[in-house]
């Protein structure tokens, strides 16, 4: 059965490309082989968080409350944060450097700090985070830094175990999103194992032959392209980058990303793409990522079916720039490979290799159908007009009725529904704002 949860952005684009997005619900586990790798994830799940006014509760066993706040720095001043604070009379021991911080005038701080005096007993911890959970509204977000500094203050995997299992079911059916940070290389196989096995996604940060990568473990709900698959990355602060955006070397084209580009302009996977070429999946994954070239057989099939003129492959998307008036014999279908089959359907107006920072497309829902989740990953603002039927939408808990003539507009909230409750399809004129 698909997840009605609402999917949401983790606040980096590239990351929900790979990744599907995040759904509300998710425990998210990074396993940190540098344990710096983690952090700028973080921040940018913060910050995005932050952004939509959700509440922020960040749960610290490694560092103070002063060190956290001059690494969140900006992000600190933020009404929405919550701090518990498990360092002072963890690792930190209780000792006066660290207890002085709570000498301060508290009143002043847009954030909140809570000390937990007993955060050896796991119980203590407990209590504290549902405790605090129980004074907010809405779909909370966590981060827990680290199930690795819980381990050496609670003196053993048992208990980290335990508190994992029975917090991450919870914090499903609660709605939340939590991120739980674990240095891969400080736990047993047997540990990672349980923990895999519960969590609903699992992200591998390390460093090889120099450089960052990032390779998703798992991720329940949604078929990546790219699980088990390695990503180089780079970060600039809380700036991320991945090794796909890197520009093209001048006076060459990349014949793997040109294909990746216009297939997931297009909305076909690569097992999807595959299966029309004739072809394995692990074929297209190769020939995107340049490890091989296809055959001009399969070249002219990938042409055919994205809809482009094989030449599109071999140029730089400069011919189209200056054009003003386009066909709509341009346009292509375009797929809804998450959605219910026989529900809607959409068609791209512009062709599929015009590089513009708006695409249009005229997307139909059936009578009586109902779509569990938004038509996009939704990475920026989005505009839709009704141009016959009605629609009805829902998000968070709040439901919304569109009319002919009705415009809808989509900033940070992702439709968690949408449903055409009458007897007509109902066509819209949807325009995504990059």
């Amino acid at each position: 059965m698909f997840s009605k949860k609402n999917r949401i952005s983790s606040g980096v684009s590239q990351l929900d490309h790979l990744l599907g997005g995040l759904f509300i619900g998710d425990n998210v586990i990074w396993y940190d082989n540098a344990g710096s790798l983690a952090s700028p994830f973080c921040m940018n799940f913060i910050q995005v968080s932050q952004a939509q006014n959700k509440p922020f509760i960040y749960v610290s066993f490694d560092r103070s409350p002063k060190n956290l706040l001059e690494k969140l720095g900006p992000l600190a001043e933020s009404q929405h944060l919550t701090i518990l604070d498990c360092f002072t009379h963890g690792k930190g021991d209780g000792s006066e450097i660290f207890s002085k911080f709570y000498e301060k005038d508290g009143a002043r701080w847009p954030y909140q700090i809570i000390k937990v005096n007993e955060p050896w007993k796991p119980e203590k911890v407990i209590e504290s985070v549902y405790g605090l959970h129980k004074t907010m509204k809405g779909d909370v977000r966590f981060v827990f830094e680290s199930l690795t500094g819980m381990q050496d203050l609670w003196k053993g995997e048992e208990h980290i175990l335990k508190f994992y299992t029975h917090s991450c079911p919870r914090l499903y059916e609660l709605d939340t999103i939590a991120y739980w940070i674990i240095e891969k290389g400080a736990h047993s196989d047997r540990l990672k194992a349980h923990i895999n096995q519960i969590a609903q996604v699992a992200i591998d940060l390390s460093i090889k032959r120099g450089k960052s990568a990032l390779t998703i473990l798992k991720a329940e709900k949604r078929k990546p392209d790219t699980l088990n698959k390695t990503t180089e990355f780079w970060n600039d602060g809380m700036a991320i980058h991945f090794d796909s955006d890197r520009r093209r070397t001048p006076g060459r084209i990349n014949l793997g990303l040109r294909i990746k580009e216009l297939r997931t302009k297009q909305g076909l996977s690569q097992k999807e793409l595959a299966n029309l070429v004739g072809v394995t999946p692990s074929t297209i994954s190769q020939v995107e990522s340049n490890s091989i070239y296809p055959s001009l057989q399969a070249l002219y099939k990938m042409a055919e079916i994205l809809s482009v003129d094989i030449s599109s492959f071999f140029q730089k998307q400069t011919d189209l720039k200056n054009q003003v008036v386009f066909s709509s014999r341009e346009g292509v279908k375009t797929a809804f490979p998450d959605l219910p089959k026989g529900c809607i359907t959409g068609k791209l107006l512009t062709p599929i290799d015009f590089d513009s920072k708006a695409e249009a497309y005229i997307i139909e829902i059936l009578p009586k159908k109902s779509l569990p989740s938004h038509f996009f990953i939704h990475k920026g603002n989005e505009i839709g007009y009704v141009l016959s039927g009605k629609l009805q939408t829902q998000i968070n808990n709040a439901v919304y009725i569109a009319n002919e003539g009705d415009i809808i507009y989509l900033t940070s909230e992702m439709p968690s529904q949408w449903k055409n409750p009458g007897t007509k399809t109902t066509k819209l004129l949807w325009i995504k704002i990059r």
